[in-house]
């Protein structure tokens, strides 16, 4: 699979350094929809603050790639959702961690989680 990360020069704001306004995928063999993953241990409890459930979210989708035979370098995009405003810092510097600098498109939006102690939660779609 090739991807060409889409960044118009003109008509458009221009991206920051961790964002892409889109990517395209050339010859992809397979597509993984990964479902909003939280920041939870094994034992289904919440991390005990925001940089525990963030190192465990990773952590996850981590899990979920390797069990579909890929890696964080396969993912193409990601929406975040946030219980704070204030958490966007925080969960942008994990996925600048996590994919290494590498930017893919996203979305960052402020919800009520299904649980107070659910911090933030990642939707993840990767190819091959």
């Amino acid at each position: 699979m090739k991807t060409n990360i889409i960044n118009p020069e003109t008509g458009i704001y221009p991206p920051t350094a961790d964002y892409a306004h889109a990517i395209e995928v050339i010859e992809a063999k397979r597509t993984l929809y990964i479902s909003g993953t939280m920041g939870l241990e094994q034992d289904g409890a919440a991390g005990k603050d925001l940089n525990r459930q963030l190192d465990l979210i990773w952590s996850n989708i981590s899990a979920i790639l390797r069990a579909a035979q890929m890696n964080v370098d396969n993912i193409i995009r990601i929406t975040s959702y946030l219980r704070d405003a204030s958490y966007a810092k925080a969960n942008q510097d994990a996925r600048v961690t996590a994919l290494k600098g590498r930017t893919v498109p996203t979305t960052a939006i402020v919800v009520e989680t299904l649980s107070g102690d659910w911090l933030v939660e990642l939707e993840v779609i990767a190819a091959e």
